[in-house]
């Protein structure tokens, strides 16, 4: 039987048919962020979770630049609240310092006080993406991606340790030895440098 004899069908018996509905757009224009123009002046922020032999979870904070696309830093531990988070950024603004801006997702770490009050005092602006829109948060679901596929995945961690140890190994190499096409060949860190001097 087709469909048209089956909605004949039901309107005879006077049944209701589904209607389909149409889907919305959206509602408003999208907010397009601008492209950050130097080192430092954007910054993005998730998480990544993984196991290691035992079953046990951790979690790996990852922080991207999105101007040079370098990784100043991958957190890795089996708890990583707003504090930590915010230790994180303290240690970094003193080898680095700070973004004028952090775009992040709306996780608990995120919207709690202790990063809340930081950002207030140092003067960073935190840029919250919309609720089940990750792709406001492209540089760092790029950068998880990768670090999924390329680490993550390809190995088995013994401890926390070994964790520690291999995610910083590649982020080592992300940084200072891979090219990227992106940054036209370069490796963040070179990018980073030369594009300083300009």
């Amino acid at each position: 039987m087709n469909h048209k004899r089956t909605e004949r069908l039901y309107r005879e018996e006077g049944l209701a048919l589904r209607r389909k509905r149409r889907r919305k757009g959206a509602a408003g224009a999208r907010v397009i962020m601008p492209v950050p123009q130097r080192k430092n002046q954007r910054w993005s922020m998730d998480f990544a979770t993984d196991k290691i032999v035992t079953g046990r979870r951790f979690r790996a904070l990852a922080i991207v630049d999105d101007y040079s696309r370098e990784c100043p830093a991958i957190e890795v531990d089996t708890s990583l609240g707003g504090c930590r988070v915010v230790d994180v950024l303290e240690k970094l603004a003193e080898t680095r310092g700070l973004p004028e801006a952090i775009t992040m997702d709306n996780g608990p770490e995120f919207v709690g006080r202790a990063l809340d009050e930081w950002a207030y005092r140092k003067g960073v602006k935190l840029n919250f993406i919309r609720p089940g829109k990750p792709v406001e948060n492209a540089f760092a679901e790029s950068f998880i991606g990768k670090l999924r596929d390329e680490c993550l995945n390809t190995n088995w961690f013994m401890n926390l340790k070994h964790a520690r140890d291999t995610i910083e190994d590649w982020r080592i190499d992300y940084n200072e030895v891979r090219p990227h096409s992106s940054l036209k060949g370069s490796t963040p860190k070179e990018y980073a440098t030369v594009t300083a001097g300009l």
